[in-house]
């Protein structure tokens, strides 16, 4: 899990997932919305597939990075966990409140 947090310490890792929420990209489309240079985007890519927050696929000349996002919901639900926070799923709930209302409580 550190090595998630570590990729999210940072602004521009952030913002790529955030790109990436919409649709996969390829690494030239990503590095267009930064101003910095292509190692430095390299250097990102890496800590983020290091984390699991991201896979690439080579696709001809270009690299394609899509978002992983059972990794991100994992790392976040644990981290929630820790102080306490506790998440149901909709269905879940609605199958309490059904089984309440149904017992008339």
């Amino acid at each position: 899990m550190n090595s998630v947090f570590r990729a999210l310490s940072d602004p521009t890792r952030r913002r790529v997932l955030q790109l990436l929420r919409e649709r996969p990209m390829t690494a030239g489309e990503l590095a267009e919305q930064f101003r910095v240079s292509k190692p430095t985007m390299s250097a990102h890519f890496a800590v983020l597939r290091e984390a699991g927050l991201v896979v690439s696929e080579k696709q001809g000349k270009s690299v394609v990075y899509e978002l992983q996002m059972s990794v991100l919901e994992d790392a976040l639900l644990g981290f929630a966990q820790v102080f306490g926070w506790q998440f149901r799923s909709k269905k879940r709930a609605k199958q309490k409140r059904s089984v309440r209302e149904a017992v008339g409580r």
